[in-house]
């Protein structure tokens, strides 16, 4: 199980990548749906707090295996049946993202994760055995991993909520360092241009689940018999506003950044996790967008205890949040000069809209201004230009 060169040409995500894509937002989709009723029923704090804990571990457990596959998928029956058995631990801890919403434990979502670190720790002890040159970083990777694991397994055992809480986040910050200590001495060589596209594919599928959030609000307020004119605003506010999203994201030169950041020197590790780490919002906003879009259908129909504005706030907060971390990823590859006020000014503009009548509408008017001007602008690589052949 030898490491896959970064430099190849026309590589490019695999039907097994993908498939473990779907896999995981499922549980994405089930996050932000349970995110939607906490946020209705006025529960926010408790609501949010559950939904970062469990979109962390979802998130985790996709960069471990799109990052491992970036370097060592070999496509062989060994590597494919490892996946699979990732997979079937992706789909239990999605059975049990309603359960940590509900308060009644992360027992599910624990299993779930243990599965899929079989299948990780399978894989990092194959490269040991294969790859001279990284056999110490996978040892390291596999150790760090089980004793780890034991940790989330041993976190159960803790009655307490707050002191639960507490070890989550410890646990959490000690997922986040394992890759720089494992690494520490040997650079796994990630394939950029791969890494760009596998961002930018899951970006697109989180956003798709937004649209879903939505539809599926509509779909009960009509089927509950509010007129589809009543909905108009947040409608046409909420198609602009992924689009919009999905433009302002794309807009952006990954494939170079990526480059930058995964490219070989003693800083890669780090800018590999600046990288990496990062959409870590950009994701969960995405997410969050499409509860915001639900909530906002149901302040429209009357079945929301929230008010107009932490209403509003539901859509235009993660909509900041995504713009600022978006603009932040890819800063280093823009030119300099008043044209990087312009993310701030549109983040400062979304957030104005919660106070407007209709924030979902004017929401999606000011990124589809915000688009028109980068098109005006003229200063932005073509689509082939950032992502090269397919």
């Amino acid at each position: 199980m030898l490491r896959r060169d970064p430099t190849e040409d026309h590589r490019s995500p695999s039907p097994l990548e993908l498939l473990f894509d779907l896999t995981a937002v499922v549980a994405i989709a089930l996050c932000a749906k349970e995110l939607h009723h906490g946020l209705a029923s006025g529960h926010a704090a408790d609501s949010l707090i559950a939904f970062t804990m469990v979109f962390f571990t979802v998130w985790w457990a996709w960069m471990n295996f799109t990052w491992f596959a970036s370097a060592y998928d070999t496509d062989d029956w060994g590597y494919r049946t490892a996946v699979f058995v990732q997979m079937s631990g992706a789909l239990v801890l999605a059975a049990g993202v309603p359960r940590v919403f509900e308060g009644r434990g992360f027992g599910i979502v624990t299993a779930g994760y243990l599965i899929m670190r079989v299948g990780l720790i399978s894989q990092w002890v194959r490269v040991a055995r294969a790859d001279g040159k990284g056999s110490r970083s996978a040892k390291r990777h596999a150790g760090g991993l089980i004793v780890l694991q034991i940790g989330w397994v041993a976190l159960l055992a803790v009655p307490d909520m707050t002191a639960g809480m507490v070890g989550f986040f410890a646990l959490a910050a000690l997922e986040l360092c394992l890759p720089f200590w494992a690494e520490s001495g040997h650079l796994n060589r990630w394939h950029p241009r791969h890494m760009a596209d596998r961002h930018g594919l899951f970006t697109i599928i989180v956003l798709g689940e937004s649209i879903l959030s939505s539809v599926i609000g509509i779909q009960v307020a009509v089927g509950s018999g509010r007129q589809l004119a009543d909905l108009t605003a947040v409608v046409v506010g909420g198609l602009l506003i992924v689009f919009a999203l999905w433009w302002l994201y794309f807009d952006q030169p990954a494939a170079e950044v990526a480059s930058r950041a995964l490219g070989a020197g003693h800083r890669q590790t780090r800018s590999a996790a600046v990288w990496g780490y990062g959409h870590f919002f950009i994701f969960a906003s995405a997410a969050a967008v499409g509860s915001g879009l639900a909530v906002a259908v149901d302040q429209t129909t009357g079945h929301s205890e929230l008010g107009d504005l932490p209403a509003a706030l539901a859509i235009t907060a993660p909509i900041a949040l995504f713009i600022l971390f978006v603009w932040g990823l890819h800063a280093s590859a823009r030119p300099r000069g008043l044209r990087e006020a312009k993310p701030y000014i549109v983040a400062t503009l979304v957030i104005c809209s919660s106070w407007t009548p209709e924030p979902v509408l004017i929401t999606g008017l000011v990124l589809t201004g915000a688009v028109v001007a980068r098109v005006i602008s003229g200063s932005r690589p073509s689509i082939t230009e950032q992502q090269g052949p397919v």
